[in-house]
């Protein structure tokens, strides 16, 4: 029997997916353009607004026989044993192949944020959590692991990172992003790409582009960035992804910017994306995102129209469902309302990444390798470290931590004895098993009134609730009053509750008016500090809340954001001791509620000055973390003369860390840029790399920053990206309020227009010191 070519393995990819377009018909090509969601809900909101208004009705028998792009979210929609969900997918596959005239499965995509979102999968920490270790090495590890789960289970595409850069913490999907420095998203969220890719699954970059700089932090409100904005805070995140992370999918956000909506806008997703930085894969809307052109944004008059401007656009694949790729799409390109050659361009876009993936081939078998299993004893181990290593102490002015092992512990809060505490809203438990409340979590997940019972068996040990996390009911005061009155120190457990579309106080459509704490919870935290008892404030938040009213009134202050499944754990380890806290904050905690939106990112008019009553420097700075240990940081490089170096040169700035303390660490060295003079205004200080460094007591370590030019690049007026002669200067930084060590540099010579072949990271040295 002959093999026709699109089948032959020893053909180029591409000869392959031209021979199998030819025989194609059109409602072949668009089949493979969108996705059906089986199991959805049509007639309710489901997990999200809208979800019944862009549901269509459909016989699945006949549907499948065009074939099939996606399968969205087999595991993510309820609650199903992994094993037979496993076993469903590959029957599914099964009749899909069986059903067309090709045989071509269906790639199945799923949500894979903080792990796998299924029942019984391992709930890592949330993407802020990742910024707060300031360790990519850890992170890529777990995408790997999340991307073996996902291949084992037959899913072959993890709508995941989120590489927005936050820049209004009221935002409710804050959880999700990784910091506000884009530097720092950019090089974790590369991390996490690389390991899921490195697993065989398509990683999604999300949400292509500005959708963190609604206004008014409100989800899917209309973008106010400006020009330089977009290019230097928002962009570059994804660059990178791209470039060294080697990501294969990009989402299309669902915000509009300057009137234009993102799935709807060419010059991004097909100038920018694919002419100028190369992009050879998949866009895929975000759900119901094209639908949304014609119903929210009103650029478009019906479903045709809306699949016209979204292919148009670069859009090649509508997810979650056919709503304008379906029927009205084929209908339109007959009528001559769409060409024909822009369902082959997407239609070969998306054959082509099903060739990488294995899926046109003769051999290819749906059915799993190997016992799925997605909580495994690795999994845990490493949500563990991960979670340790996310925990940052923002504060220990006495010294009140490590607790003592034999104390008397009052533990209050409505966060304290609640596993979802522990989950971020894209953690199955959150974002499912609200809706189906007769079904248990799935994994185990220690709270932390239960693990620091186990972390101090000695202790007395004692809890109240206190209040609500939402609401005004101070019923509980009473008891928590007096759960503390007795006791020697009282650790105050506060914080969010994971939620979606306004069921929560943090998460997508969980925006806040203000930064203070949801519902009485500071009211709570007063009555506390009221009983004259050392109280240790510990968060459990999925944002930075302000902490300006408590300052110098606590015993300590523990900051973890929704630290997984692990995380009751990791942080009763800091309470006791065990763990050495090394988190850094990826975002800035604020003095006070209002006064939004800022970032340490600001250009001198931003920053606290006489011309305004309102001061809007930070509690605790970007990138601040303090430790059970002390660290010297000793001969940094540099002169009173600054350097003189061509604006395409280099130049290494070192410093030697040391331990001074008695107990091991971990260090991060932070390098900032500040540019005195520009064309353009520029942030007072910007981050451009960092290492994390971990030494025994005594020990040292000798870090090398290998500063190139370009990495002092911005947007110029006339939109280049430049790099202009100049004084700056390299500061080594514990924070970007703790500045240790200046290195002052003259760039010399013309001013450089680089392209997408610039140098994006600043490579780093570490050497041992005897």
């Amino acid at each position: 029997m002959t093999t026709a070519p699109w089948r032959d393995h020893a053909l180029p990819a591409a000869a392959r997916v031209d021979d199998l377009l030819s025989r194609m018909t059109l409602e072949e090509k668009t089949a493979q353009l969108y996705g059906v969601w089986v199991g959805a809900s049509t007639d309710g909101d489901g997990v999200a607004p809208h979800q019944h208004d862009m549901s269509v009705d459909h016989d699945w028998d006949e549907l499948i026989t065009r074939g099939l792009g996606q399968l969205t979210r087999s595991f993510g929609t309820a609650p199903v044993d992994p094993a037979l969900g496993a076993q469903a997918l590959a029957r599914a596959q099964r009749r899909i192949t069986e059903a067309g005239r090709f045989g071509i499965p269906a790639i199945a995509h799923e949500e894979c944020l903080a792990g796998f979102t299924a029942w019984q999968a391992t709930a890592y920490p949330v993407p802020l959590a990742w910024g707060a270790t300031w360790d990519p090495p850890v992170v890529e590890e777990m995408a790997r692991r999340i991307g073996d789960d996902l291949r084992s289970a037959g899913v072959h595409q993890g709508l995941a990172p989120v590489l927005d850069v936050v820049r209004d913490p009221r935002w409710g999907r804050v959880e999700e992003t990784i910091g506000e420095d884009p530097y720092l998203v950019g090089t974790v969220g590369s991390a996490y790409v690389k390991g899921l890719e490195s697993a065989g699954v398509v990683a999604t970059l999300k949400h292509f582009a500005g959708y963190a700089s609604s206004a008014g932090a409100r989800n899917l409100a209309p973008v106010r960035a400006g020009v330089r904005e977009f290019a230097d805070v928002t962009l570059p995140p994804f660059e990178m992804a791209l470039r060294e992370g080697g990501a294969r999918s990009v989402m299309a956000a669902y915000t509009e910017r300057d009137g234009v909506p993102a799935s709807a806008d060419p010059e991004l997703l097909t100038g920018l994306l694919r002419e100028e930085w190369g992009f050879t894969g998949t866009v895929v809307a975000d759900y119901f995102g094209i639908g949304f052109l014609q119903t929210l944004h009103r650029v478009a008059g019906t479903p045709a129209e809306a699949a016209h401007a979204a292919l148009t656009a670069g859009i090649d694949v509508e997810l979650p469902t056919l709503k304008c790729y379906g029927d009205p799409l084929p209908a339109a390109v007959r009528s001559g309302q769409v060409p024909e050659e822009l369902v082959d361009r997407a239609a070969r876009r998306v054959l082509l990444q099903k060739c990488e993936l294995g899926l046109l081939d003769e051999d290819w078998t749906p059915e799993p390798a190997a016992a799925v299993n997605l909580d495994s004893t690795g999994n845990r181990i490493l949500a563990r470290r991960l979670a340790e290593e996310s925990v940052v102490l923002l504060d220990n002015p006495d010294g009140l931590l490590p607790l003592a092992p034999d104390t008397r512990i009052a533990v209050i809060g409505p966060r304290a004895a609640d596993a979802l505490a522990m989950l971020g809203c894209y953690s199955f438990p959150s974002h499912v098993l609200t809706h189906h409340p007769d079904v248990p979590a799935g994994i185990e997940i220690p709270t932390v009134l239960d693990a620091l019972r186990t972390e101090l068996p000695d202790a007395k040990v004692t809890f109240a609730q206190g209040c609500e996390v939402t609401g005004p009911d101070t019923a509980g005061f009473e008891e928590a009053v007096a759960r503390t009155a007795e006791a020697d120190v009282c650790v105050a457990v506060l914080g969010d509750r994971a939620g979606l579309f306004g069921r929560g106080t943090s998460g997508e459509g969980c925006d806040a008016t203000d930064l203070g704490l949801p519902g009485a919870q500071g009211e709570l935290l007063d009555a506390l500090i009221a009983t004259g008892v050392p109280v240790v404030l510990v968060l459990l938040t999925g944002r930075p809340y302000a902490l300006g009213r408590w300052h110098g009134r606590l015993g300590a202050v523990v900051q973890a954001f929704f630290p997984g499944e692990e995380g009751g754990p990791a942080v009763a380890g800091v309470l006791s001791g065990r763990v050495n806290p090394s988190g850094r904050l990826p975002v800035s905690v604020p003095q006070v509620p209002g006064g939004q939106p800022w970032t340490y990112l600001q250009p001198p008019l931003g920053l606290a000055g006489e011309v305004s009553n309102l001061d809007p420097t930070p509690l605790y700075a970007f990138g601040h973390g303090r430790s059970y240990t002390t660290f010297a940081w000793e001969h940094g490089t540099g002169g009173e003369e600054p350097a003189e170096i061509s604006t395409d040169g280099s130049y290494d700035v070192s410093v030697t860390v040391r331990n001074t303390g008695e107990r091991e660490g971990a260090e991060v060295v932070q390098l900032y840029l500040h540019d005195p003079v520009a064309s353009v205004t520029r942030p007072d200080m910007r981050l451009i790399g960092y290492q994390r460094v971990a030494a025994a007591p005594g020990e040292a370590a000798r870090v090398t920053f290998r500063f190139h030019a370009d990495l002092s690049s911005f947007t110029d007026r006339a939109g280049r990206r430049v790099v202009e002669p100049g004084a700056l200067e390299l500061r080594l930084a514990a924070s970007s309020a703790d500045v240790r060590h200046t290195a002052r540099l003259t760039l010399t010579g013309p001013v450089r227009v680089l392209g997408t072949d610039r140098r994006l990271r600043c490579e780093t040295e570490v050497s041992g010191v005897e």
